[in-house]
């Protein structure tokens, strides 16, 4: 385990393949699909950024080079908007390249969540790391991840982030069994994990989200930690182990209960929802897309 609480890193698990917003994604990675008028995984990145966080490594797999082309400088394209004078959209297509220092490596097979984790361990060496996932959009107005570090580094150990889901969800979900860490607070400790359960099983109605701070204890546990639900490498089995481990070690797990802004662009029906709730908020022109929805009803 690392002697320090402090967090640098940041990795971002972008290997899937957008199975379900085929035919869309069938030559365009999921994460590169738009959101108003930038791709989701710029929002994920951004918020690691905002966060503290501007060394950031994407776990990839096949077909994901669009990823790298976007966070890489497009001299022809700068050059044709430079000559254009359209300084607006040339900063905004240079941001994307200057966001943050972005690193990839290749998952190769697919074995989990788990296992993608797993896959940067020699980039994050004996650091703790922050874990977030592309298909939840945390609204910038929001500040969980900045909660968690600051949880990590009072308590130590690994830090989760929460949502109240209704009983009947909670097997889309893992869950947790937590007890109270501060009195009055969003802030609990958490006793167990279960991985999807079925309703009248599941421990409570926190579901995990896709937003974790790890120890470094956790590459261990995941490299002793055999394919669970799925046949896949678990995180949340992983998760499960670090809780019942002395701090010392690493071990210890708590939670964060977010109340605020989340945006799910892992479906169809969630995705368009986060599309007309971020473009209503947009600076631009949100007040007149806002309007322009209420005209319809």
């Amino acid at each position: 385990m690392s002697d320090g609480r402090r967090v640098s890193k940041a990795v971002i698990p972008v290997a899937g393949l957008g199975t379900r917003f085929l035919p869309a994604t069938k030559a365009i990675p999921k994460e590169m699909l738009p959101v108003v008028d930038k791709p989701a995984i710029q929002y994920v990145v951004e918020e690691a950024v905002s966060a503290g966080l501007s060394d950031v490594l994407m776990v990839t797999g096949r077909n994901k080079g669009a990823l790298e082309d976007h966070f890489d400088r497009s001299w022809e394209l700068e050059q044709a908007l430079e000559a254009k004078g359209d300084e607006f959209r040339l900063e905004r297509v240079r941001d994307a390249a200057v966001l943050a220092d972005v690193h990839y490596v290749r998952q190769g097979d697919p074995k989990g969540l788990g296992h993608a984790v797993l896959c940067a361990a020699r980039h994050v060496g004996d650091e703790a790391f922050a874990v977030l996932l592309g298909d939840d959009l945390i609204d910038a107005r929001d500040t969980l991840l900045e909660t968690m570090l600051e949880v990590r580094a009072e308590h130590g150990g690994s830090v989760i982030a929460l949502l109240e889901v209704p009983a009947d969800q909670v097997q889309l979900y893992g869950c947790a069994a937590v007890d109270p860490a501060d009195q009055g607070s969003d802030v609990v400790r958490v006793t167990g994990l279960v991985e999807k359960p079925a309703p009248q099983e599941a421990p409570s109605n926190l579901a995990l989200i896709g937003r974790y701070v790890l120890d470094p204890a956790v590459f261990e546990v995941l490299r002793r930690t055999g394919p669970g639900r799925g046949g896949e490498i678990q995180l949340t089995d992983a998760l499960q182990e670090l809780a019942g481990m002395p701090a010392e070690d690493g071990g210890g797990v708590h939670g964060v209960v977010f109340r605020g802004r989340r945006y799910d662009t892992g479906d169809r029906l969630s995705y368009l929802q986060a599309v007309v709730q971020l473009a209503e908020g947009h600076p631009e022109f949100g007040k007149e897309f806002a309007e322009w929805l209420r005209s319809r009803t």
